[in-house]
């Protein structure tokens, strides 16, 4: 690879480069697409996977062959009128709710935590070291997710040598590049040190424990306690965690995804009285809508506001 062809490798994020990949890989294969594709095979592209995929795939996978003409100097097919009136068709008939995480709540965090510590102490009185290397790690990735409001990349990506301690105050966390960093300046993370639940003494223990100086801090742990030299990929956190709260006994663990602590977070912060703007400084979010697809209301039918304006003859008639 030429420095030219580094430079150029390194504009794009490693998510989005394999995700275009596997779309590009996926209309010329497995489809049998030919490209650089005309607008009308776009267009049929769209139809035959009408059900098949998503409408957010389906987004993903329009950005991604506008992305491979664009690169490769062809005219982008993608904005062309038919390919555009096929999308919006698709979305008037066949509308999708969005799929959510559902919110980790600070009670099922407490839980988790406990249930953590009690393994942490019963691996240590048995001499299983690699249990306690995975509950520790377990532990400190979870209270970080939670009170950064981190996505699942983001505390893959998290190395060593950029994070720093301040005794008694907290940790920063440095990332060189975040999805909302689009001028490449890189982001610091400030987690608090807490009396209880605290991400900054659970993360010094990982340390401890693990040993590591540098590199990925969060990485696979084998049965025999051997850590592995790379990061865990983000993939392997909706497995992992579910399995954890299988274990901890958190009911539905199967509906929560690495997308839960930040979405917990959110509504924790919004329930005990942080503003909108408050919230977005804190967890990096550049634009309201963003911001708002993570909050869910504390009263969200609003039975107790609409209840505790009901005169007491309504409020009778309404239980009858």
């Amino acid at each position: 690879m030429t420095k030219l062809d580094q430079y150029v490798h390194a504009a794009t994020r490693d998510n989005t480069r394999r995700s275009y990949q596997s779309a590009i890989r996926h209309f010329e294969t497995e489809w049998g697409g030919f490209l650089p594709a005309t607008a009308d095979g776009v267009a049929r592209y769209l139809v035959d996977h009408v059900g098949l995929l998503s409408i957010n795939t389906l987004r993903q996978r329009l950005a991604a062959l506008a992305q491979w003409h664009l690169d490769q100097g062809f005219p982008d097919p993608t904005k062309a009128p038919i390919v555009r009136k096929v999308f919006r068709g698709i979305q008037t008939l066949h509308p999708a709710q969005e799929k959510r995480a559902k919110p980790f709540q600070i009670e099922q965090l407490r839980l988790v935590i406990n249930w953590l510590d009690q393994s942490i102490e019963s691996a240590r009185l048995t001499d299983s070291h690699g249990d306690v290397l995975r509950h520790t790690r377990n532990k400190s990735m979870l209270l970080l997710g939670f009170w950064r409001g981190f996505r699942g990349d983001e505390l893959t990506r998290l190395h060593v040598e950029h994070v720093e301690i301040v005794p008694n105050e907290g940790m920063i966390c440095f990332f060189p590049q975040t999805k909302g960093d689009r001028q490449l300046k890189g982001t610091r993370f400030k987690a608090p040190a807490l009396s209880q639940l605290c991400p900054v003494t659970a993360y010094t223990d990982w340390i401890e424990v693990s040993g590591l100086t540098s590199g990925a801090v969060f990485r696979s742990v084998n049965q025999w306690g051997h850590i592995g030299q790379n990061r865990l990929h983000e993939d392997s956190l909706i497995p992992l965690l579910r399995s954890l709260f299988t274990e901890a006994k958190i009911d539905s663990p199967m509906l929560y995804s690495a997308h839960s602590l930040r979405r917990g977070f959110a509504n924790w912060a919004t329930s005990n009285g942080w503003d909108l703007k408050m919230l977005m400084e804190y967890v990096g979010w550049k634009n309201i809508n963003s911001a708002m697809r993570y909050l869910e209301s504390v009263d969200p039918f609003a039975q107790h506001r609409i209840e505790s304006m009901l005169t007491p003859s309504e409020q009778l008639v309404t239980r009858l």
